[in-house]
């Protein structure tokens, strides 16, 4: 996938998460203009508002950081490659989720650390 592919790609998981997000917070009782001034901040401005609506621990809030790591990486060149040990994510990792941050095998490094803190932490 070429760079202009792959920020289209990018963009239709942001429309659909966007309007993932305007129903959640529909749900919370936000209103029409509210939704509005939120669909028009751009992607950084988005997230810092989640925080603090305290909307963090939402699934949503992970995969807008996750697109945001992945539009960040494809301005800096940086695309594709791993964020933990920088070699390259494979191609059908990236074909099933273009905002991957790692290979497969940082990826199970990286969930079976991540399990252990949860277990820490209850």
């Amino acid at each position: 996938m070429n760079q202009q592919d792959t920020r289209a790609r990018l963009s239709q998981i942001e429309q659909q998460l966007r309007e993932d997000l305007a129903v959640e917070l529909l749900e919370h009782q936000f209103n029409d203009e509210q939704l509005s001034c939120i669909q028009k901040m751009d992607l950084s401005n988005l997230i810092d508002y989640m925080s603090e609506i305290k909307h963090a621990g939402s699934c949503l809030f992970e995969k807008l950081m996750r697109l945001d790591a992945a539009y960040c990486q494809l301005e800096l060149g940086l695309y594709g490659l791993c964020s933990d040990c920088e070699s390259d994510i494979e191609p059908q990792r990236l074909s099933a989720d273009p905002t991957e941050q790692r290979c497969h095998i940082c990826a199970i490094r990286y969930k079976n650390e991540h399990r252990h803190e949860l277990r820490l932490n209850h």
